[in-house]
């Protein structure tokens, strides 16, 4: 993830942003593997059978039979069941979707909400891990700009609604979820969360835990974050405001949106966000 700095100077991105083609085989590789996973165990078994007639019919038994040759031929049986549109066709379309799907208004989101400024920032595979309910919404933002995102949630009709969803959107090739009660730390199973470029939280996520089990969650996701990275702190909790957990994040920056600052006439809450400074501080 670049800097404000970065940006503003026009920094060349040190990694590549996706391909239209990359794009296109992850496409079809969610589509097949959606399609093999919707059908019972006995049709995906004929699935075989047919690719398997199919190869000894065409090879004039020229070569050997092998388990990565009926794999292809499975898939392109697949490809042919649900006409997935080629290449050409495909991109027409995509390229209009995705440029929605990199709005904020297209999830429900308003144009300059907190996690709007540092859209231009954003690489490829920047690692983001979203962090309850009511941050839904900026899960798929962050997908559609080919972050990779891991997103966390007590709640299993949530989770699963992200999923489909994710799914349904063509943004699932770099994203997972857990369903997961938080404690004062993540859980063991999500140990390799580690250097995160951004972090998205909703308040409402810490409502069951105590001052102390809060201080101590936001301490951890602090310690996974990268010199540098980012943490969203987002106005979804009436009961936790995000200026009451600016006190958690001593030493680190906070970043001022001129164009959501503007906005006078508005009283709702804003949300925050703040820089992990690049190097500790002075501890001599």
């Amino acid at each position: 993830m670049l800097s404000a700095t970065e940006v503003r100077q026009s920094q060349r991105r040190r990694r590549s942003p996706y391909s239209d083609k990359q794009h296109y085989q992850e496409y079809i590789l969610q589509r097949i593997e959606g399609y093999k996973n919707s059908i019972g165990r006995n049709e995906l078994l004929r699935l075989g059978d047919e690719a398997a007639s199919e190869l000894q019919a065409n090879s004039e038994g020229q070569f050997v039979l092998t388990e990565v040759l009926m794999l292809e031929s499975v898939d392109r049986l697949i490809m042919k069941r649900l006409s997935l549109r080629p290449y050409r066709r495909w991109r027409l379309q995509f390229i209009r979707l995705r440029a929605a799907q990199r709005m904020p208004t297209h999830w429900g989101l308003e144009p300059h909400c907190p996690l709007a400024s540092l859209l231009p920032r954003i690489e490829a595979e920047d690692t983001a891990l979203v962090v309850g309910t009511e941050a839904e919404p900026t899960t798929y933002l962050l997908a559609a700009h080919d972050a990779a995102v891991t997103f966390i949630a007590n709640d299993l009709g949530c989770v699963e609604r992200v999923e489909s969803r994710m799914a349904a959107e063509a943004l699932a090739s770099l994203f997972e979820s857990y369903v997961a009660q938080l404690d004062p730390t993540l859980p063991d199973f999500l140990s390799s969360l580690e250097r995160l470029e951004i972090v998205v939280l909703d308040p409402s996520a810490l409502l069951d835990l105590s001052a102390t089990d809060r201080a101590e969650l936001v301490h951890d996701l602090q310690n996974r974050s990268r010199p540098g990275g980012v943490h969203v702190l987002l106005p979804t909790c009436a009961r936790i405001a995000p200026d009451s957990l600016r006190s958690l994040y001593s030493g680190w920056t906070q970043e001022e949106d001129t164009k959501r600052r503007r906005r006078a006439g508005s009283r709702r809450p804003e949300g925050l966000i703040l820089t992990k400074p690049m190097c500790p501080p002075d501890t001599g």
